[in-house]
């Protein structure tokens, strides 16, 4: 791992060298933010937990707060598979042991009360108005409830948001473009139902998608993936399909049934979005159809040469960071696992030119479909 002084966080707690997940060679962007720093800092000098302190820890991207506070073995809840991969390398990396943090997937129940409540703002609100409204029951008037964010990732409707679902709030000053938010536990309210998990009939099919807060495009078809569904192949002699990075599942499940004797692998590394689409699968095909549903970094755990078919609509960003990174990621670890004449489908827009990366891994890389604002590419070895 880099030394570099760019990727060491240096806090109350201690300094600490810390890495994101996927890794790339000459890593420029850090694990941390100064929101990371702003809240650490914050709770050394006024919170100052005692040491029998229960600490909750809500998206703490890549670890930075988990390391730090490692002494209160905080728990740490994601929806993020890599995000609590990178908790466990930092914690590694800098000589502390894994039973410093309790991770918790976002759809573990919460149990128990905590004393001191740290918050990342997630890039998705209703996330975090899932998590709030899990949260309330294991809050009492004296939990330190602080939210943290850069002020750019700071809209009014967090404010709202908290002051609906948990109390009163009040803002510290602004800090290297980061900023605290302090909520008061408002005893006795009672909170609405959650909304979540949200559901819809997909366009010309009797399926009925459910969608966790955190799946994108939760409420209704978002337009590259119907024009990706338009395109989805029929191969009868391909039995090993991938809908990697499946959000909600609508790719694999159109798939599986244009393909009846196929089975389809289901892959995010988001819990909510593995669960929504390990539901609608069993939804529309019944627990008698072979399918599975694996949440992890990619390809993986799947053998070389192990695979017939990859569909891929890949993100083009992680967390508030834009990027192609992931999606490269997930090209390579294709190549990887296909079987020889296998295909990787991906869907992106037009100005991403993933033709040029599909161009240098693969031997042959053909357009299926474009339009104004996508394009569909074909790659096979």
């Amino acid at each position: 791992m880099t030394q570099d002084s760019d990727q060491v966080l240096k806090t109350a707690q201690g300094e600490f060298v810390l890495s994101r997940l996927p890794q790339r060679p000459n890593e420029l962007l850090r694990a941390f933010d100064a929101a990371d720093e702003y809240l650490l800092d914050y709770v050394a000098e006024a919170v100052q937990p005692a040491p029998e302190s229960r600490i909750l820890l809500l998206n703490d991207s890549f670890g930075a707060l988990a390391v730090a506070l490692s002494a209160w073995r905080p728990w740490a809840m994601s929806d993020s598979y890599l995000s609590q991969q990178a908790t466990l390398l930092n914690l590694a990396a800098n000589g502390l042991p894994e039973s410093g943090v309790e991770l918790l997937g976002s759809l573990s129940p919460l149990t128990g009360v905590f004393d001191v409540v740290l918050i990342k703002v997630p890039k998705t609100l209703a996330l975090l108005e899932d998590q709030l409204l899990r949260l309330y029951p294991c809050l009492t008037a004296r939990t330190r409830v602080i939210v943290a964010g850069m002020v750019k990732a700071l809209p009014a409707n967090v404010w709202k948001l908290l002051e609906r679902l948990v109390g009163a709030t009040t803002t510290s000053l602004a800090k290297k473009k980061a900023r605290l938010i302090f909520a008061q536990p408002e005893m006795g309210r009672v909170l609405p139902v959650s909304p979540y998990p949200v559901s819809y009939t997909l366009e010309n099919t009797a399926y009925r998608i459910a969608n966790h807060a955190n799946v994108f495009s939760r409420d209704s078809l978002d337009i590259g993936t119907r024009f990706f569904l338009q395109h989805v192949p029929v191969y009868a002699e391909a039995l090993e399909w991938v809908d990697l990075g499946c959000g909600n599942g609508v790719v694999g499940l159109v798939a599986a049934g244009r393909n009846p004797d196929a089975t389809v692998h289901f892959i995010d590394e988001s819990f909510m979005a593995l669960a929504s689409a390990q539901e609608n699968f069993r939804s529309a095909f019944g627990e008698g159809r072979a399918a599975t549903f694996n949440v992890g970094d990619g390809l993986t755990a799947f053998a070389s040469a192990s695979v017939d078919v990859v569909l891929c609509n890949p993100p083009f960003h992680q967390q508030n960071t834009i990027g192609d990174h992931i999606a490269v990621s997930m090209f390579r670890q294709s190549r990887r696992v296909l079987q020889k004449n296998g295909e990787l489908w991906v869907i992106g827009n037009r100005h991403l030119n993933y033709h040029i990366t599909l161009k240098r891994l693969f031997g042959k890389v053909s357009a299926v479909a474009s339009n104004a604002k996508f394009v569909i590419l074909k790659a096979s070895c």
